[in-house]
């Protein structure tokens, strides 16, 4: 396993549609592998294959409990509800924004071992799924905000939470 730099919103690997896997194989183990440490150390709730070069449709999502999912050639084949909340991106580091999603989604992938698993999640694993996927389709969080007004840079809202304090 090795920590890989995260490349940043203006790279133009993140604006690609990521390609299928065609095959689960060692490469394909040692990338989720690669993009866990790399996630963990940040730290993150997620990273897609893109962000670190590799345009391969696979990505790692870490949910509420902390599971880590690695998924390869994940997609969206349910979902219910909306959800509005902050989010934030490794790529864009030191913003975050308000952004909709759905409430629940429903995933489907093949996990490390090329074996097809679908995970069903809510809140913010819901979200984070969802932002990861979007990676993999080269759409960024900024894309996908309410509004522009929503962006904020991280140190403001720490300013604005010691304040009230």
């Amino acid at each position: 396993m090795a920590i890989r730099p995260i490349l940043t919103f203006e790279q133009p690997v993140l604006r690609e549609k990521a390609k299928k896997v065609s095959r689960v194989d060692t490469s394909i183990q040692r990338l989720i592998d690669d993009l866990t440490e790399t996630m963990l150390d940040a730290p993150g709730a997620g990273l897609a294959a893109n962000q670190i070069g590799v345009p391969l449709r696979v990505c790692v999502v870490k949910g509420d409990d902390n599971q880590i999912w690695g998924l390869v050639n994940p997609e969206i084949v349910k979902h219910a509800g909306e959800q509005i909340g902050p989010e934030g991106c490794l790529s864009y580091p030191g913003w975050v924004g308000e952004v909709k999603r759905f409430e629940t989604v429903v995933v489907k992938a093949r996990n490390r071992h090329g074996k097809e698993v679908r995970i069903k999640s809510s809140g913010f694993t819901a979200r984070a799924f969802q932002h990861e996927l979007d990676h993999l389709d080269g759409v960024l969080f900024i894309d996908q905000l309410t509004s522009l007004e929503t962006l904020r840079r991280v140190e403001d809202l720490e300013a604005v939470a010691a304040a009230s304090v």
